[in-house]
């Protein structure tokens, strides 16, 4: 069994982008989205340090300082792309102007709190960032991360015990072995990837899960 790279858990998440949907690309791994939505969608990327129609990661040695992320990673700007003030993007956030937000996360839980953030070392000042605007200002929220920790624990939990981001706010979560929806009925598995069978899915998850697989046209 070969779990999906972290390119491919990015590209499986594009794939669910509709056209023209207004998304925001949590830090870290949902950076990765960009370099793969389809090109024959508009698709306007928006950023909460004040961008609209971001585009991909620049060509190496391409880099404009100028041009970052709330990540502080170089990003492009497509046509018609532009700029515009702090408060006015987390307007956007708050005021459920945005499709999708897609966020990393340290965990889920079966009804669908997430939690994202830590402090760093025990003195260090809080940095949740935007995503508590994020996570229920969005229409949407997608999560990216691998299944389990480094140590094997599954990051899908009866319960966090990590300090919430938000409160059933997940719709969707996509891992490297599987494809996951938060629904009212609990955790319904759409996806799983080759050569994993469901028993052994929920044997490493831990918590309840079913199995009602997607149709070919994604349904």
């Amino acid at each position: 069994m070969k779990r999906l790279t972290r390119e491919q858990i990015a590209a499986r998440v594009a794939r669910d982008i509709p056209e023209g949907a207004y998304v925001n690309l949590g830090i870290g791994l949902p950076t990765l989205v960009a370099n793969h939505l389809p090109r024959d969608r508009d698709i306007f990327l928006h950023s909460e340090n004040g961008l609209l129609g971001m585009g991909p990661a620049p060509a190496p040695g391409e880099e404009d300082e100028d041009l970052i992320n709330a990540g502080k990673q170089p990003v492009t700007l497509l046509t018609g792309g532009c700029f515009f003030h702090h408060g006015d993007s987390f307007a956007m956030m708050r005021g459920g102007h945005l499709d999708i937000c897609v966020l990393g996360a340290f965990q889920v839980s079966v009804n669908g709190d997430l939690a994202n953030w830590h402090a760093g070392a025990p003195d260090a000042i809080p940095a949740v960032g935007g995503a508590m605007d994020l996570a229920i200002g969005a229409r949407h929220v997608y999560v990216m991360m691998e299944h389990q920790t480094k140590t094997g624990e599954s990051k899908i939990v009866q319960q966090c015990t990590y300090p919430l981001t938000g409160i059933a706010c997940v719709d969707r979560i996509y891992t490297d072995l599987a494809v996951i929806d938060v629904t009212p009925h609990g955790l319904v598995v759409r996806e799983i990837i080759d050569g994993m069978g469901f028993d052994a899915l929920q044997a490493i998850t831990g918590v309840p899960l079913a199995f009602e697989p997607l149709d070919a046209e994604g349904a």
